[in-house]
């Protein structure tokens, strides 16, 4: 299946992970696809010398390394067709109490997590509204947007990305340009090394379908909302989260249901 025959995209945190999984999935069904990451020799390992793959450094928090990336875009490519937002502050994710918690690390996650997909969608709108109404972003948001799971500073970003994805998908849709959201649950990837313990007691306490999430089925949603079967939705939220919001396993147990 080749959706994205003659598409270009571009993913951001694209040398690992979540960014990784869509860079292939983008990749295998025909793209073009610029991975951008902070890590350029990250992704220079990963996807060095596959075709139809390039990297260019970019750093979300910094308007220039953006503005230069996607200079680089509208002189390699020509225009561009996907934006996949998915990079985000690692290094700003720690959860201690309120009152412990510094400003930094929320100064930190609001200018990488969320102005980082703002400043990139600022720089490719001009590109994805020339694109024929192929033009898709398609950012990624977390369950800790919508429910506690630890984290303030990372889930107000996120909640904050929900927010914009509706905004900008009101504000763009009269250019042909859709913008939708995929909402993960817990993925993984190397956030949990060294801690599988920890992920088969999520699967099998607090997740409905019985097992966490893998990066590629995070990428297969993203590969659904780019493309055009989905070419009349916009300004939506996609949950890929195992069941994990809309069931809860724990009341259940203690009313002793199956």
């Amino acid at each position: 299946m080749d959706r994205f025959e003659g598409y270009s995209a571009f993913v951001t945190g694209g040398a690992r992970g979540i960014g990784a999984a869509v860079v292939r999935r983008l990749h295998s069904e025909g793209a073009r696809v610029v991975v951008a990451d902070v890590d350029d020799s990250a992704a220079r390992e990963a996807f060095g010398g596959v075709r139809g793959v390039s990297v260019v450094r970019c750093d979300v928090g910094d308007a220039e390394s953006v503005a230069a990336a996607f200079a680089y875009v509208r002189e390699e490519l020509g225009g561009l067709d996907v934006l996949v937002n998915n990079a985000f502050a690692r290094d700003a994710m720690d959860s201690p109490r309120i009152e412990d918690d510094p400003d930094g690390g929320w100064r930190e996650q609001l200018h990488v997590t969320l102005l980082g997909a703002v400043r990139c969608a600022r720089a490719a709108m001009p590109l994805l509204a020339a694109a024929d109404g192929r033009g898709a972003v398609v950012n990624i948001g977390s369950v800790n947007a919508e429910a506690y799971f630890g984290n303030h500073a990372y889930s107000a970003a996120k909640a904050g990305l929900a927010s914009f994805t509706r905004t900008l998908a009101g504000e763009v849709a009269p250019r042909r340009v859709r913008v939708n959201q995929i909402t993960p649950g817990t993925v993984a990837t190397r956030a949990w090394e060294s801690r599988e313990e920890q992920l088969a007691a999520l699967a099998a306490r607090v997740y409905p379908l019985g097992r966490v999430g893998t990066p590629d089925d995070v990428a297969a949603a993203v590969a659904f909302l780019a493309s055009s079967d989905a070419a009349w939705i916009t300004g939506t939220t996609l949950r890929v989260d195992g069941g994990l919001l809309a069931v809860n396993t724990h009341f259940g147990e203690v009313l002793g249901q199956p």
